[in-house]
């Protein structure tokens, strides 16, 4: 099952928008430093000469776009797998620390019909010949968080455009590198923020767009999701994902005080605010509740399993975190983040206009005034905003799969940007900035919620960005595409 070439919508642009496991992480690092983290402060206020302005940067086409994944883990094995249903789409080159985990997806690629990708399985350094490989166009980064900007930066210097698994970067010195590093080789750097494609965001988004919401007030999002099966799951290495997170490198990452997942929740709020095209994010104030359940939890897996014991003596992050934002046109955003409370998933997604509003969870609805949508108004309000990347590959996604779909919109609309040289919907600037909220509420946190600025890595030029079109109404469109349908067969005329 794949799209043909000509499903590639050329001239219909969409304004914007996972965790990983495959080369092992060694130790939590945040910015080194001072107790109060000072040095986060001098990184904030930074502002180095730009070397080239990527937003709305169009690189030259690819007409095949050859990948290489590094991580084969949880996430970069079912990216493989997503890609292999994408026309104009070669797997070139596999990496991982785990010879199970390149055979496994070498499987995938064989049960599609694709020839074999070169394997590169040398230790932890063994992405740096498959980044400076002549095979490659894109790098494809799944690792642990540890190792994303090595990767990415790896990648860019050795002439390849990268997509990395969120978030971007752990530091704000990280956040800066991958920046200058886009700018001075002029290879693209997009953040694989999800969330950002999935059938409601994408609506909301395209309501935005064309009006609905008047000037948009506020928005919220979050990452609050129960993660005790992955951050206990240890690793087995007869498995080819190694348990959930190879080498326990998730729990690792839990002992650091700040909101270390911020995008999922933040990434669609900010395209909808038009963030670095427009306006940007001013400043920011954080918060964090005690530990009440995580330490506890350890201490009953100890008691099953003495692997746990290494937890014990671990300072662990609180429960709930909290994030507070102001842009510069006076906007609010709040960004939460609980990974250990037993309460319902939610991401929130709420965005709250002058004309309408709309929330996600815990109930999907959009409301104007106190007047809320029912179900006819709902299906009316759908078929006239589904925006046009839906109506053409949104049954495919579904079919294929990928949290409901948005994974697959996600690398599709990726594959799409590179074969018809088309800018980026998040670019360098995004990724940075969205990923920065890590470092930020960390020095916030650490010093009873006094603000910080959130630096401005376009350096001036959010004022005069201009935001990828997604304003296209997909009923607009006349002409026949070679999408297959949801059953796999057939053409779907749109």
């Amino acid at each position: 099952m794949k799209t043909n070439r000509r499903s590639f919508i050329r001239n219909v642009t969409l304004g914007s928008g996972l965790v990983a496991a495959g080369v092992p992480q060694f130790a939590c690092s945040s910015d080194k430093g001072d107790g109060k983290l000072g040095h986060i402060k001098e990184q904030a206020g930074r502002n180095p000469d730009m070397k080239f302005n990527m937003s709305g940067y169009a690189a030259p086409k690819l007409d095949t776009v050859r990948i290489g994944f590094v991580g084969i883990g949880d996430r970069g094995s079912g990216a493989v797998k997503r890609m292999t249903h994408i026309e104009g789409v070669e797997v070139t080159a596999l990496c991982d620390t785990r010879q199970a985990a390149v055979d496994g997806a070498q499987k995938m690629l064989n049960d599609a019909g694709l020839p074999k990708a070169k394997e590169f399985v040398s230790g932890d350094e063994g992405f740096r010949e498959l980044c400076n490989s002549n095979d490659v166009d894109l790098v494809y980064v799944a690792t642990p968080w540890e190792w994303h900007v090595p990767v990415a930066v790896a990648a860019m210097e050795g002439d390849k455009h990268t997509a990395v698994e969120v978030s971007l970067a752990k530091t704000l010195e990280e956040c800066w590198q991958i920046v200058e590093t886009s700018e001075r080789t002029r290879k693209h750097c997009v953040i694989l923020e999800n969330c950002c494609y999935d059938f409601f965001e994408l609506l909301t988004l395209n309501m935005v767009r064309q009006g609905l919401f008047g000037e948009l007030i506020h928005g919220e999002g979050a990452y609050i999701h129960n993660l005790d099966y992955w951050l206990f799951n240890k690793p087995k290495d007869d498995q080819m994902t190694d348990g959930a997170y190879t080498d326990m490198w998730r729990m690792y990452e839990n002992r650091r005080k700040a909101n270390v997942y911020p995008t999922h929740g933040l990434g669609p709020v900010c395209q909808a605010m038009n963030i670095n095209r427009g306006d940007r994010m001013d400043y920011l104030t954080a918060m964090m509740s005690d530990d009440f359940t995580l330490k506890d939890r350890i201490k009953e897996k100890a008691k099953e399993d003495p692997y746990f014991e290494k937890f014990l003596d671990w300072d662990m992050r609180g429960n709930m975190d909290i994030s507070l934002i102001r842009t510069v046109k006076g906007r609010t955003i709040m960004v939460q983040h609980d990974v250990h409370s037993p309460r319902p998933y939610s991401r929130i997604h709420m965005l709250s206009g002058t004309k309408a509003f709309a929330q996600k969870w815990p109930r999907t609805h959009i409301a104007f005034g106190h007047d809320v949508a029912d179900e006819e108004k709902m299906k009316e309000l759908e078929e006239k905003y589904t925006p046009e990347i839906v109506r053409h590959v949104g049954k495919m996604a579904k079919k294929v799969g990928g949290h409901g779909g948005m994974d697959f919109i996600m690398d599709w609309r990726l594959i799409d940007c590179l074969r018809n040289g088309l800018p980026m919907d998040m670019d360098v600037y995004d990724a940075a900035a969205w990923s920065s909220i890590t470092a930020l509420s960390e020095w916030s946190i650490a010093n009873k919620s006094n603000s910080i600025e959130v630096p401005d890595f376009t350096r001036g030029k959010w004022e005069t960005n201009k935001p990828v079109d997604t304003t296209l109404n997909g009923g607009g469109s006349t002409r026949t595409r070679n999408i297959l349908k949801a059953d796999g067969s057939g053409q779907l005329e749109i």
